[in-house]
């Protein structure tokens, strides 16, 4: 029988810095920027029970936990871990599509895949030292959300039979393509769990969510009709932030593009990736939509380097007028070993 399953690397660089330094192992510890104006790009299951978590400024994170021990990235590392576990993974798949620098779908044919699940994860651990949970189920949607049921070290199969128990419960913001933001705002009109949202038709959802409201319709009902892609190219990566009062301070404007920034840098690491294209967009009092593209000779990664393109671009498209909304994305991405093998 086919299975799809989600393999998701448990606080991957935190496990990746515990494999260098056992003694880090049972401590609050965090990989990230070693600055108070850092920002945590993963926080190992000690920390998290003092609420930290990535994305969290360091500063923040400290007034939680002062005694948290931070450790810089380590990216070459990460990456040579997350090729080991893969290269593992890979071998028993039909289908492999690798998503990010720690996590991957795979589709198998299965007669028992709970216990196919256990033997991989005792492997990839003996094996590589890197724990992860296991996701099982018929689609992408329910393997990935089994997958984050029992962290860390779990197992969680969720076949059609479990979908009207498990789904009708689940928070709104566990579903996937429903941002923070999103959440927030169907939280505002007493939208709190599945249940609600299934309480909506889809001509709603269509209107709440625009394009994507068709696949909230589907996922909801426990259909998700993904396949497992080998060949998954993602266009462009990017973050928007709404203001809940419009400005026309060109430093709110700037302080806005920083945190956005250092976001999609994180995602740009776990995710291995470059771009040679920064674009941003501004949205004015009035609705009217502005965007300007800067086309680089050299792609970039980096919040500093990100940041620095965006603000080159504001100051080109910003006139003066109030913005009720700003946003940077990245697109003719590249993995980032792709320069190195230009030259060969």
């Amino acid at each position: 029988m086919k299975y799809i399953l989600h393999i998701d690397c448990d606080a991957f660089y935190a496990s990746c810095e515990e494999i260098r330094n056992p003694k880090l192992k049972k401590k609050p510890m965090a990989v990230g920027g070693l600055t108070n104006k850092s920002i945590i790009t993963t926080a190992n299951y000690e920390a998290r029970k003092f609420g930290i978590h990535s994305a969290m400024p360091v500063f923040m994170a400290r007034d939680l936990c002062p005694n948290l021990i931070l450790v810089k990235v380590n990216h070459p590392y990460y990456k040579d871990k997350s090729i080991e576990v893969f290269s593992l993974v890979r071998q028993y798949a039909r289908v492999f599509e690798q998503v990010s620098i720690d996590e991957a779908y795979i589709e198998v044919d299965l007669e028992n895949p709970l216990d196919f699940a256990k033997n991989l994860q005792e492997e990839i651990l003996t094996k590589t030292h890197i724990p992860i949970s296991i996701g099982i189920s018929y689609n992408k949607f329910l393997a990935k959300l089994a997958s984050d049921w029992n962290k860390p070290y779990g197992i969680k199969y969720i076949g059609k039979d479990d979908v009207g128990d498990i789904l009708p419960n689940l928070p709104v913001g566990k579903v996937h393509g429903i941002g923070r933001r999103a959440t927030e705002k169907l939280n505002r009109i007493g939208i709190y769990k599945v249940a609600d949202l299934l309480k909506l038709d889809k001509i709603f959802l269509e209107e709440l969510f625009g394009k994507g409201g068709d696949y909230i319709y589907g996922v909801i009902g426990g259909i998700d009709e993904r396949p497992v892609n080998p060949t998954r190219d993602r266009k462009s990566i990017g973050k928007e932030r709404t203001f809940s009062k419009n400005t026309n301070e060109v430093e709110i404007l700037k302080k806005y593009l920083r945190k956005i920034s250092d976001l999609i840098e994180i995602e740009m690491i776990k995710k291995d990736i470059q771009a040679k294209t920064v674009s941003i967009k501004l949205k004015d009092e009035n609705f009217r939509n502005q965007t300007r593209s800067l086309t680089l000779q050299e792609p970039i990664y980096l919040a500093n380097d990100i940041y620095d393109e965006a603000v080159n671009l504001l100051n080109e498209v910003f006139k003066g007028e109030y913005i009720r909304l700003i946003g940077i994305s990245l697109s003719s991405l590249s993995a980032r070993d792709m320069n190195q093998l230009s030259f060969l």
